[in-house]
């Protein structure tokens, strides 16, 4: 009896799940999804955890009950530590994995530029035990200043500089200016008004969303000055040591809230030639995804660079629609059984962004035309509901949302710090390869 080909797939995000599922039950084929988390998780909304708006179990899913249905496709949990195509294998955390295919969907992590004092101070956003964190940093820090008699001190642990006036940085600024309007004057009444910090959003480029219309651009810009939010762009943050936030133009503003949010390079892994990799650590491909440097080894989303593509020189956008089209590309002509591959081609569908209550930005396909307000808001909110991975996570979210809507409040603000139990048991000798 033939042996099943072994497609092994690195990453369970957008693209990664995607995938699996365009492969699921497929005859023929063995998939293998590796990750170092035991859930799927939805990027778009986790600084809504962050902040306490939502809870973690909303935005996140386990994987071993999303394959349940799939009698093809098993998970490993574990960590890459490196590829050796020579052998067609990776190596994890705690094993091995051979494989026939392997396909990289290991999506990127924060970009600190070389500075080691932001990396290892600010607070970066780009996990669930991200968010965890920054949610018990900023609780802590308005308990601490309840408590704290020195007004200098009060001031910096309630001033947040949020790097990055991307949509996660403006979603992020957004969320803390009504947290400040609102919630903190009823949770904190030792707070007087005079302590409030502020909240401020930095860009090395010229406007939030620069990425956008112009159009949207100017209406976030306005909206965001509205609620308070303090614009500083064309500014580049250059430091940060725990006390103070350093601006290239030699400012600095007095706060222990670095939220970095600035920019994102792909995950690299040791094992692949030099030669792989092109702009932002990308893995460099042919228009099927497949890698330039190997025949076997394909990336998907965000850590993949498209060669070839006139109307995307530099790469695809680093959101979910490309990676889930990829995905879905590289699924059908996984199953195409010699026939010939269609290339890659991306369905632009627009972008959007929150700023906050009734106000969101949407721009149609190609900028052709931007709906800006209440109505983008409740497309925002549509789309973002759609997204999540079932329907129970759709409901208690739609839920959430319309108690905060209502009630200008929201219930998740516990400080929540786990033991180290796991960690410890995590620390065993590796296992050798246990999925045949």
């Amino acid at each position: 009896m033939k042996a099943a080909k072994r497609i092994v797939i690195v990453g369970g995000g957008f693209a990664g799940l995607e995938l699996v599922k365009q492969l699921g039950n497929a005859p023929g084929i063995e998939v293998i999804l590796v990750d170092g988390n035991n859930y799927n998780f939805f990027p778009p909304l986790i600084y809504q955890v962050s902040t306490g708006f939502m809870e973690p179990s909303a935005i996140s899913y386990p994987f071993r009950k999303i394959i349940r249905d799939l009698k093809n496709v098993r998970f490993r949990l574990g960590r890459l530590q490196r590829v050796v195509p020579t052998e067609n294998r990776i190596v994890l955390d705690n094993g091995e994995l051979r494989y026939d295919v392997l396909v990289m969907a290991t999506g990127t992590e924060p970009n600190y530029f070389g500075n080691e004092h932001i990396e290892e101070l600010s607070l970066p956003m780009k996990s669930i035990s991200d968010a965890l964190s920054l949610r018990n940093v900023i609780l802590t820090r308005f308990d601490r200043a309840t408590r704290t008699a020195d007004p200098v001190e009060r001031k910096k642990l309630l001033t947040f500089v949020i790097a990055g006036a991307g949509p996660t940085g403006v979603e992020l600024a957004g969320i803390l200016s009504e947290m400040k309007a609102t919630i903190i004057r009823k949770d904190y009444p030792e707070l007087a008004e005079d302590d409030l910090g502020d909240i401020v959003l930095v860009d090395g480029l010229a406007s939030p969303l620069f990425s956008m219309s112009p159009a949207a651009q100017g209406y976030t810009s306005r909206k965001l000055t509205e609620l308070g939010v303090k614009l500083i762009m064309n500014t580049l943050v250059s430091d940060f040591d725990g006390n103070t936030v350093y601006f290239a133009n030699g400012e600095e503003i007095r706060t222990k809230n670095l939220i970095w949010a600035a920019g994102v390079a792909a995950k690299t892994f040791p094992g692949f030639s030099p030669e792989s990799f092109g702009g932002g650590k990308r893995l460099k491909t042919d228009r099927f995804n497949r890698l330039l440097t190997y025949d076997n080894i394909f990336a998907l989303g965000d850590c993949a660079l498209i060669q070839g593509d006139d109307e995307y020189p530099r790469g695809h956008p680093q959101l979910a629609q490309p990676a889930l089209q990829q995905a879905v590309n590289l699924g059908e002509n996984l199953l195409r059984n010699g026939e010939e591959w269609k290339s890659f081609r991306y369905n632009d569908k627009g972008s959007m962004a929150i700023i906050g209550r009734n106000k969101a930005v949407l721009d149609l396909p190609k900028n052709r035309y931007t709906l800006t307000g209440f109505l983008a808001w409740c497309i925002w909110i549509f789309v973002h509901i759609a997204g999540l991975i079932n329907f129970r996570n759709r409901i208690r979210t739609l839920l959430n949302w319309l108690g905060y809507y209502v009630n200008k409040d929201q219930y998740f603000r516990m400080i929540i710090k786990p033991n180290e139990r796991v960690e410890r048991e995590e620390v065993a000798e590796p296992e050798m390869e246990s999925v045949v």
